[in-house]
C-alpha cells in the first residue's frame, strides 16, 4: 500500500485510476438504490452486457470505416447502443411483459455476439475488448475521465430533476399512474441513467461485472438505514471506498484490481447479510 503512495507521484495514471474509481463509485451510488428498489438488477445486466454490441461496431467502423469514423471511440458506441437497449428494454418490459424474460435474453445474446464478431474482424483490437469487459484501472485516458465526468453530472442532474417521480414508479406503479405520473416515460428515463451508470463503471470493472457495483452497494447499505436520502448518501459513500481502497490495498501484487473491486463489494455485503441476520418469522 506504501508502494502505490509512492509511485502515485511519479504515475498520473494511478491518479487517473482513482479519479475513475471515484466517478464510478459516484455513479452507482446515486444510481444503484434505484436499481435493488424497483428490482431491475436483470435489466441492469441485460443493458450492461448489450452494450457490448456497441463496442464492437464502434472498433469495426473505426478502424475498418474510412476516415469518417476516425474520430469514433468504443466508449461511444457502447453509450450509444447502451441507451438505445434501455429503450427497447423498457418498452419490452412494459409492453410485452409476458414474453420480456425471453425477448431480453435474445437481445442481450445477439448483442454480445453480433460485438464479437465484429471485432474479431478488427485485427489487433481484441485487446481493447477485453478492456471493455473487465475493465482496466491501470490505462486511464484524461478523455475517459472527462467523459465519466460528463455522464456524472448528467445522471446527478436528472436525478435532482426527477427524484420524486423515481420514487413514485419504484414504490407503486399503479399509485403513480393514478397521480397522473408519465409512468412509461420515467422508467425509460431512469433505464437511460442505468445505461449511462453502466458505461461509468465500464472502465472500472468492466462490462461483465458492472452488475456489482450496480446492486451490492446499495443493497449493503439498505440493511442498516431507512429513506431514500439516507440510502443515496450511504451508497454513494460505499461505492466512492470500494471503487478506490481495494485498488489500492492489491497494487504491486498479481491480484487485479478490478477483480478485487468486485469482490470486495460482494464481501462487504456478505458481511452485511451475517451481521443483520434476520429473525424467522
Amino acid at each position: 500500500m506504501t508502494e502505490f503512495f509512492h509511485d502515485l507521484s511519479v504515475n498520473p495514471f494511478l491518479i487517473n485510476g482513482l479519479v475513475a474509481g471515484v466517478l464510478a463509485g459516484l455513479a452507482c451510488g446515486i444510481i444503484g438504490p434505484y436499481v435493488i428498489t424497483k428490482r431491475i438488477v436483470f435489466l441492469a445486466g441485460a443493458i450492461a452486457h448489450i452494450a457490448v454490441g456497441g463496442v464492437g461496431i464502434a472498433l469495426f467502423l473505426k478502424y475498418s470505416g474510412g476516415s469518417y469514423f476516425s474520430g469514433l471511440e468504443p466508449v461511444h458506441g457502447a453509450t450509444a447502443i447502451a441507451l438505445l437497449a434501455a429503450i427497447i428494454i423498457g418498452v419490452i418490459n412494459e409492453k410485452r411483459a409476458e414474453h420480456a424474460d425471453t425477448l431480453i435474453g435474445a437481445l442481450w445474446a445477439v448483442s454480445m455476439a453480433l460485438g464479437i464478431l465484429l471485432i474479431k474482424y478488427t485485427p489487433g483490437y481484441q485487446g481493447e475488448l477485453m478492456s471493455y469487459l473487465f475493465g482496466n484501472l491501470a490505462y486511464v485516458t484524461r478523455s475517459q475521465l472527462a467523459w465519466m465526468a460528463i455522464l456524472d453530472l448528467v445522471i446527478l442532474a436528472t436525478v435532482l430533476l426527477f427524484h420524486k417521480q423515481f420514487m413514485a414508479v419504484c414504490l407503486d406503479q399503479q399509485l403513480a399512474t393514478l397521480q397522473r405520473v408519465p409512468v412509461l416515460a420515467i422508467n425509460l428515463l431512469l433505464l437511460c441513467l442505468v445505461a449511462l451508470t453502466v458505461i461509468c463503471l465500464t472502465q472500472v470493472v468492466g462490462l461483465i461485472l458492472v452488475i456489482a457495483l450496480l446492486s451490492l452497494p446499495a443493497a449493503t447499505v439498505a440493511r442498516f438505514v431507512i429513506g431514500m436520502p439516507a440510502l443515496l448518501a450511504g451508497a454513494t459513500l460505499l461505492g466512492i471506498l470500494i471503487t478506490t481502497v481495494p485498488r489500492i490495498a492489491v497494487y504491486g501484487t498479481a491480484v487485479s484490481p478490478e477483480s478485487a473491486i468486485v469482490l470486495a463489494a460482494g464481501g462487504v455485503y456478505l458481511v452485511s447479510l451475517l451481521m443483520t441476520r434476520r429473525v424467522p418469522e
